[in-house]
């Protein structure tokens, strides 16, 4: 039979025109005629990228999460070809990239920009991902495809940059969550990512909903189950069992600057541990880098510091980022949590091991040591402790164990997990924010420590220089009166402690497992269906 024309309707364009092929229409889809330029589907693509970034501190719109994504999923759907959908999926990563950590801006400047690009190149396959199973009319095995699926690629994408060289986890979606007592809940389960996971499923279901008629039905039911799963876990996942508080004071000195600003923070810093005499407190907790270069080599910091204790009645737990020598013999620029009681340093100490790519250190000096001149990039890099360590107080008849955590080594769920696992009883962040003071990063910081507390069930205290310095019970939920950055003072926090392990806490990251195995099935699906197609005869 002769088709005018001159070609069957084969391949992609065929599967558009039967409604039920990986595009929604190819170049007479809505979206191509809303958005005809390239250039302002790619505008488009950036801003929706960016709108979840509106979910995490310090907007705060947590409940935009779970619908943040619908527009960016919704446009990646209309793509007339995969290499729009790819592009689609790449703009909008460069967006979120930025948006997330836009307050980095004046420590790297322009640098920030290739960097969010070529993070930006994760969500690539994604788009490829979304067009492939949100595209054309999805019938029903295909939308639960879908809402299992993207989630599980997404998830993918927050694995491979939650890599210390390319930044760490931060700004992972399921963190918007912090303050949401059943997301917390989820955390508790399966960690930080399994919330993400139904965060993505939520905008995912939503996106069906809005987008195809036929399959609102099959995403209304995909949404109840959402929420009957969240339910379920509310009411039968393990709560930690109380067992007795322990008191903890954070001592915030607040900005300080200017000539002699290293001894006026130290000064600052025991004036208010003064403060705490009579107070009954188990420990004193300083901020990161409260003591620096030139202090702690001064025998008469540890004389000071050993006074606090006595006067006190408690160990002090300071940060010391300062040339030193490790237990191997290694010396120079450590950034340590040292314990120190009333006969001085205790012997306990543990160097950070996590380093902030360029803040601590540059990747590949050699080829990367300029982005010392166009930004705040470390002028010598910083060496990494070897093992975590979990350190014993003395407390009366019992010990008190603590995990140390510094700076930004909060935002790894795996590091407090071998905490705990390790028995400790509180976990404890050291920070220093100063740099990005009036930005979101102060916010977004002291957030994680609820999704820590959570995960593992312990107490967590998130303890700055320059704030927002915390606490957080064993459920995530936050304790005490926050400190913020406006403030130069001292809090204590009666922290719950509690018993017990989560199912996080015993089962590790099984979703990113189960994420990895749908992806997989999706693969060998879409195999055997390539290997069962018949070959195209001729024109």
């Amino acid at each position: 039979m002769r088709i005018r024309g001159g070609r069957l309707p084969i391949g992609r364009n065929a599967a558009a025109a039967t409604g039920d092929g990986p595009a929604a229409g190819g170049r007479d889809s809505p979206g191509a005629r809303l958005l005809p330029s390239p250039w302002a589907r790619g505008a488009v693509a950036l801003l929706a990228g960016a709108l979840p970034s509106l979910a995490f501190p310090a907007p705060g719109l947590w409940w935009f999460a779970y619908v943040a994504l619908v527009p960016w999923l919704l446009l990646i759907r209309t793509a007339h070809s995969p290499r729009r959908a790819a592009l689609d999926g790449w703009i909008g990563g460069t967006g979120f990239v930025i948006a997330v950590h836009h307050w980095l801006m004046p420590s790297l400047h322009v640098f920030i920009l290739l960097l969010a690009a070529l993070l930006g190149l994760l969500w690539a396959p994604w788009g490829l991902l979304v067009s492939r199973l949100l595209g054309g009319s999805p019938s029903v095995p295909r939308a639960v495809a879908a809402v299992v699926v993207v989630p599980s690629g997404w998830l993918m994408i927050e694995l491979v940059r939650s890599w210390e060289g390319l930044g760490g986890p931060w700004g992972l979606l399921g963190a918007s969550q912090w303050e949401v007592a059943p997301a917390l809940r989820v955390a508790s389960v399966g960690g930080v990512w399994l919330v993400s996971l139904l965060v993505l499923a939520v905008n995912t279901g939503a996106s069906l909903l809005i987008a195809d008629r036929a399959a609102r039905t099959t995403a209304g039911v995909l949404l109840v189950v959402c929420a009957l799963s969240v339910a379920a876990t509310w009411a039968w996942a393990p709560r930690p069992e109380s067992v007795g508080t322990v008191r903890i004071a954070v001592v915030q000195p607040g900005v300080v600057e200017g000539p002699g600003s290293v001894a006026r923070r130290f000064d600052r810093g025991e004036e208010l541990t003064r403060s705490m005499e009579g107070r009954g407190v188990d420990l004193v907790v300083w901020g990161e880098s409260s003591i620096g270069a030139g202090a702690w080599q001064n025998p008469d910091t540890a004389r000071r510091l050993a006074e606090l204790s006595r006067r006190v009645g408690a160990n002090l737990l300071v940060n010391v980022d300062a040339r030193q020598t490790d237990g191997s013999g290694r010396s120079g620029i450590f950034k340590s949590a040292v314990l120190v009681g009333p006969d001085g340093p205790t012997g306990e100490r543990y160097d950070k091991m996590r380093l902030v790519p360029f803040g601590e250190y540059v990747p590949a000096r050699s080829l990367l040591g300029w982005a010392t001149w166009v930004g705040k990039a470390a002028g010598e890099d910083r060496l990494r402790g070897d093992r975590q360590v979990v350190m014993a107080l003395p407390d009366g008849a019992r010990e008190l164990r603590i995990g140390p955590l510094v700076c930004f080594e909060s935002a790894f769920p795996d590091m407090s997990r071998r905490l705990v696992r390790d028995g400790a009883q509180v976990l404890v962040a050291q920070s220093a924010t100063s740099t990005f003071q009036d930005s979101w990063a102060p916010a977004q910081h002291a957030s994680l420590g609820a999704l820590r507390a959570a995960e593992n069930g312990r107490p967590m205290v998130h303890s700055t220089l320059t704030g927002i310095s915390a606490a957080y019970g064993p459920r995530g939920e936050r304790v005490g009166r926050p400190l913020g950055t406006d403030a130069s003072a001292a809090e204590v926090f009666d922290l719950p402690l509690a018993r017990g392990s989560t199912l996080y806490g015993r089962l590790g990251d099984w979703p990113v497992y189960g994420a990895l195995a749908a992806l997989a099935v999706l693969c060998a699906a879409e195999g055997l269906r390539a290997l069962r197609r018949p070959a195209p005869g001729p024109p």
